[in-house]
């Protein structure tokens, strides 16, 4: 049976991530090879998102989030494309989160999510609104929104990240109502 095809080309991590994509989809790939991206990564990336288009896919974790946030300042119009930090779990003890530990359906449902950010300013929640939630601080707020996270398939977020995330996916108030209840029944 042949792969599903994607056209855009996905910016990885690394060599496991490109090995894992490619046993699920037919895709290309460009390896950032580690979180300090240098300039030549990122005219390749550029090039690719005028050719084909790019989708960035790396891992859960901080170094995930930062080779993240570098192509976005350098190419604003990227495609995102998110696992949970559950579906990224390795199976061995000891082993980093990452996009080669996810499952065939957790790579497939990310790769059919992708979002282009939307201007922070048209998906604005308020920050008192997040704090009313129990989102930004208190006791639980990291377990809150790692669970809003996987509910709304939006990736793990620290409490700074969340407000551009929510805006990212174009979350509406109703939407994160209904997630929210959903995090408070199984809290």
């Amino acid at each position: 049976m042949a792969k599903e095809r994607i056209e855009e080309i996905i910016v990885v991590e690394g060599k496991d991530d490109t090995k894992r994509l490619k046993e699920v989809f037919d895709v290309d790939t460009i390896e950032t090879r580690g979180s300090a991206i240098n300039e030549s990564i990122l005219e390749q990336i550029e090039h690719a998102q005028e050719t084909r288009g790019v989708i960035v896919f790396t891992d859960p974790d901080f170094s995930g989030e930062k080779i993240r946030k570098t192509i976005m300042e350098t190419i604003p119009d990227a495609q995102h494309a998110f696992l949970s930090r559950r579906m990224a779990a390795p199976q061995k003890r000891g082993s980093s989160l990452g996009v080669e530990h996810a499952s065939d359906e957790a790579i497939i449902e990310a790769l059919h999510k992708v979002v282009t950010p939307a201007a922070a300013d048209d998906f604005k929640i308020a920050r008192q609104t997040l704090l009313d939630y129990g989102l930004i601080a208190g006791a639980q707020a990291r377990e809150r929104r790692e669970r809003l996270g996987d509910e709304l398939k939006i990736g793990y977020t620290n409490a700074k990240q969340l407000e551009k995330r929510l805006a990212m996916f174009r979350i509406t108030e109703t939407q994160l109502q209904t997630a929210m209840r959903k995090v408070e029944e199984n809290l």
